[in-house]
């Protein structure tokens, strides 16, 4: 009994001395494919662009094996990708961009996001999310419209 409450808190020691949430992964390159496998010769399934958020699940010989918004599995390649930061994927099929932290504010020129739209997460504040997209274009959208990791 010791010994297994001794292992689970090392488990939760370590993850949270990596940052909370290891399993989140971002798009870093201009683009990236994902596939069927560990490798090239494993079929294209998407082609992502920087900062689509994706959840990892394993790794095997430098590719992750990673989840997408709609819950589908595929694999990248692991030097296309980072943990450094947090990103998000609009998760509806269209969500208003306002220029600040409310209805009450425009929708800016970003407005509306489409399915699959993909931003790096710069702040928080309350239920709403400051994000940039992969041309450094910044607005505000409602955190239950997005899905982030």
């Amino acid at each position: 009994m010791k010994k297994k409450l001794l292992s689970g808190l090392l488990a939760v020691t370590l993850v949270l001395a990596m940052g909370g949430s290891v399993s989140a992964l971002c798009v870093s390159a201009p683009e990236a494919n994902l596939r069927g496998g560990p490798g090239t010769k494993y079929e294209k399934r998407w082609l992502v662009f920087r900062y689509t958020a994706l959840k990892k699940i394993a790794k095997r010989k430098g590719w992750y094996k990673v989840r997408d918004v709609d819950g589908d599995v595929h694999w990248i390649y692991g030097r296309l990708v980072t943990d450094r930061f947090r990103c998000a994927v609009v998760k509806v099929e269209k969500a208003n961009v306002r220029t600040g932290p409310g209805t009450r504010f425009k929708k800016s020129s970003m407005s509306p996001a489409i399915k699959y739209d993909s931003f790096k997460v710069l702040r928080r504040k309350g239920e709403w999310v400051k994000v940039m997209d992969e041309f450094g274009d910044k607005g505000w959208i409602h955190r239950k419209l997005l899905w982030i990791q």
